[in-house]
């Protein structure tokens, strides 16, 4: 079995140089480090993880706490971030948890007694007090997603603005009876979503001196089939219902379009609709929507953590970072049509 020695024999360098080049730790010419990856697959020399470990003190695996996996929102965000570590030559671990004690618990007691990562990135969890000085004694690079996190450098966009700017397309439209579909405030999400998103809404309603009527707001799992049943009760009266809808997400969007569809509405002639996300179902169903790109909101805090390990001296934003989110205009809203 080929050694580090025959890698190094074969391509004409040190030991060490065939260590930095296939570890991706430290400055190797780009010549050299595919010189050193050719006889590497020549001899079929593979990087041992356990002793890179015991020489270098890490494990290069980052460990992710995420509450969701099977959404496209979490999904996206661990796509953009098991690129973003491939590229840069980590792994990836991935803890699911739950808002349990006992499951949050075991995930953070996993971490500090086993120390099987060398960072830590925080996806759409609020994390107590109590947990982040746990996760802080690790000594180790932590980030999050999602919102503000004491003493973690933190990125998500602003959930309140992207609400307001969505209701401002409406009324720039001319909509003035327009509903929010949204998540049920007694049921927040992390870093209450919920409630910001309505407030975005309420603030663009009253800044265009529209009063905010509470039955103007309908909540709804955050999912395709929760904004269908919402749909149907909400546009099968025809003496109430609105002329657009403002969803919390893309996924109630379309289920608001399908429901109109099936009632014999046009979209945009009788309602207008738009959501928040462009998830990549919305250009299939020509909806208007709130671009966030949970992708690389993952690959930046994977940027962060990584600086951290391999630039000494350098440190993350200190306060809680917004990414850019932009108006994705589609077929979906048009200026209303007057009613007879």
């Amino acid at each position: 079995m080929s050694g580090i020695e025959d890698v190094a024999t074969l391509a004409g360098v040190s030991k060490a140089t065939v260590s930095r080049a296939l570890s991706g730790r430290g400055y190797v010419s780009a010549e050299t480090r595919t010189r050193v990856s050719a006889a590497a697959a020549t001899l079929g020399y593979v990087v041992s993880s356990s002793a890179s470990s015991l020489v270098t003190g890490r494990t290069n695996n980052v460990g992710v706490i995420i509450p969701e996996i099977n959404q496209w929102f979490f999904g996206s965000i661990i796509e953009g971030v098991e690129r973003a570590l491939l590229d840069r030559g980590y792994d990836l671990m991935l803890y699911n948890t739950t808002k349990t004690v006992e499951e949050r618990s075991r995930v953070f007691e996993y971490f500090l007694v086993r120390k099987r990562v060398d960072a830590v990135i925080a996806v759409t969890l609020e994390i107590t007090a109590p947990e982040a000085e746990r996760l802080l004694a690790l000594g180790k690079p932590i980030a999050g997603i999602g919102g503000p996190l004491v003493g973690i450098p933190t990125l998500s966009i602003d959930d309140i603005e992207a609400a307001r700017l969505a209701t401002e397309h409406l009324l720039l439209l001319g909509h003035r009876d327009i509903v929010h579909v949204g998540g049920d405030i007694d049921e927040q999400m992390d870093f209450h979503v919920h409630s910001k998103r309505l407030r975005g809404y309420r603030e663009a309603l009253e800044a265009a001196g529209i009063r905010y009527d509470a039955d103007s707001h309908v909540a709804t799992p955050f999912d395709i089939p929760g904004g269908y049943r919402v749909g149907k009760q909400l546009l099968g009266d025809p003496r109430r219902r609105p002329t657009a809808v403002f969803a919390a997400c893309d996924e109630v969007g379309i289920g608001v379009i399908l429901a109109a569809r099936e009632l014999g509405l046009s979209v945009p002639e009788d309602l207008s609709v738009i959501g928040i996300d462009d998830h990549p179902l919305s250009e299939m169903f020509g909806l208007t929507s709130i671009g966030q790109r949970p992708d690389l909101q993952g690959e930046q805090a994977v940027d962060w953590v990584i600086r951290q390990l391999e630039e000494p001296g350098w440190t993350p934003p200190s306060k809680h970072t917004f990414v850019p989110a932009r108006l994705v205009i589609r077929s979906s809203t048009a200026p209303p049509r007057a009613r007879s």
